[in-house]
């Protein structure tokens, strides 16, 4: 392609002179100049600096040969005549070197155009990262490999400096560089560039460490804000919590205290001593709500123990069964474990699935029909072991079904009278979450209500061996 633009510019070069040539009687000195002149622009901007200074050198020479007298001889007749040889070819050198300057500052800026556009679409890009966290390790990634360094790290917050203190001179090559990450006059981080060898950034790694500083200035802002949101969240979590447990617990703690408070005094003044029975009742009810609120609380705080260990679905349905035993002893229970039973083993913690078990066991017995039976079932799905309990009563209306699960809620079908504080599922759920399972409302065909506990099933080879 160069040769081909070099021989295209020689032949304008020649068909020029061929062209002056019948008309040299009537042209002046000044004519041919600025023709000439023409052709040496013409390839300046075609071919670069080194073919524009050649043609101007050809021109000079074809100049002085064919349209200065004595024709056909580098002798000049006409001593004058030198000044405008020279100054055609001065002209047609500076001319050559001035739009290759052109050209070069053209390309640069044009460069720059591209490497601005780049980094606005990597900077959104970047920032557009799910999570905050990433697009802060990408801009750091994409950090590293622009200014070829080792390592590159984004300190948050107004990380102090080692150099602080002592002048640290930026043009002299180093291990470590340290920029400063402000946000509106304020210093977010700080980023730091290091190499297991001394290295200096060139004019234009400086300029793009500019523009890449300033996104990973946003990005550490935007860590920030994410975390300042989440704290705002929780907060009004933990407020909402706090409005919904003095709402309710004042009124359970209020409705048993003033039965025990007037049975006692009933007792006390000679009235039937069997009604001590009654206490005893409003007092477990309390100790029940007592130990909810400590187990909301662990959990909230994550500080819920947790021992997962091997074991089977008949033992943790047993155990259930026998804690709910007075709450479902006016109720058939229905327990399906099917001909492959042996295999249902798990790795939960058994504690806190016979827990599970119990709650949804008791509220099934409370909120069902009269008469109607219960179904605990179990089975294997890939890596779950499930538990399912069923009951024919109301169901849950899909409006209600997202916030069954949180404290303190109760179905807007519940009966006035029936005792319970809305603590159950919550703690049901979480329960199945620390141990590394789930709980969820699954209404089914075959049942008005059903809840399904799914906890990590153990492999057959696991499983044989544990039994």
């Amino acid at each position: 392609m160069r040769i081909r633009r070099w021989l295209v510019w020689w032949l304008v070069l020649a068909m020029a002179t061929v062209a002056l040539l019948p008309l040299r009687a009537r042209l002046d000195k000044a004519h041919v100049a600025l023709v000439f002149l023409l052709v040496v622009l013409g390839g300046s901007s075609a071919g670069g600096r080194l073919l524009g200074v050649t043609l101007a050198g050809a021109a000079f020479a074809l100049f002085d040969v064919v349209f200065v007298p004595p024709y056909y001889t580098v002798r000049v007749a006409d001593p004058f005549d030198w000044l405008v040889l020279v100054t055609f070819l001065v002209t047609g050198i500076v001319a050559a070197q001035l739009l290759e300057r052109q050209r070069h500052e053209a390309e640069v800026a044009r460069q720059r155009a591209e490497e601005i556009d780049r980094l606005a679409t990597l900077g959104a890009e970047t920032l557009n990262a799910p999570r905050p966290a990433d697009a802060l390790d990408a801009i750091a990634e994409v950090i590293r490999q622009a200014m070829q360094v080792d390592r590159c790290d984004i300190q948050l917050g107004d990380a102090s400096s080692p150099n602080a203190g002592r002048v640290v001179d930026e043009s002299l090559p180093a291990r470590e560089r340290r920029v400063a990450l402000d946000i509106r006059g304020e210093r977010v981080g700080t980023l730091v560039l290091a190499s297991a060898h001394p290295f200096l950034l060139s004019r234009d790694q400086e300029r793009v460490l500019g523009a890449l500083s300033y996104y990973a200035a946003l990005s550490v802002e935007r860590i920030r804000m994410a975390g300042a949101q989440e704290e705002a969240e929780s907060l009004r979590r933990a407020d909402r919590l706090k409005d919904a447990l003095i709402a309710s617990v004042s009124h359970d703690l209020r409705t048993p205290l003033t039965t025990i408070k007037g049975i006692a005094d009933e007792i006390a003044r000679g009235g039937d001593h069997t009604r001590a029975y009654v206490i005893e009742d409003e007092a477990d009810h309390l100790s029940a709500l007592v130990d909810d609120l400590l187990d909301l609380s662990q959990l909230a705080a994550g500080q819920m123990p947790v021992m997962p260990a091997l074991n089977t679905a008949d033992d943790a349905i047993g155990a259930a069964l026998q804690r709910v035993e007075g709450a479902t002893q006016d109720r058939e229970v229905n327990v399906m474990l099917g001909p492959d039973w042996s295999m249902l083993v798990g790795r939960f913690d058994l504690s806190h699935t016979t827990s599970i078990l119990a709650n949804l066991l008791e509220n099934a017995a409370k909120y069902a029909p009269a008469g109607s039976p219960i179904v605990v079932r179990a089975w294997r799905e890939t890596e779950w072991l499930c538990f399912a309990v069923e009951d024919a009563g109301a169901g849950i209306p899909p409006a209600e079904r997202d916030d069954v699960f949180a404290p303190f809620v109760r179905g807007a079908a519940v009966k006035a009278g029936t005792r319970g504080t809305g603590l159950g599922l919550a703690i049901a759920r979480q329960l199945a979450t620390v141990q590394g399972g789930r709980l969820d409302y699954e209404p089914g065909a075959s049942a008005q209500s059903r809840f399904v506990l799914r906890v990590p099933a153990a492999s057959a080879s696991t499983a044989d061996e544990s039994l």
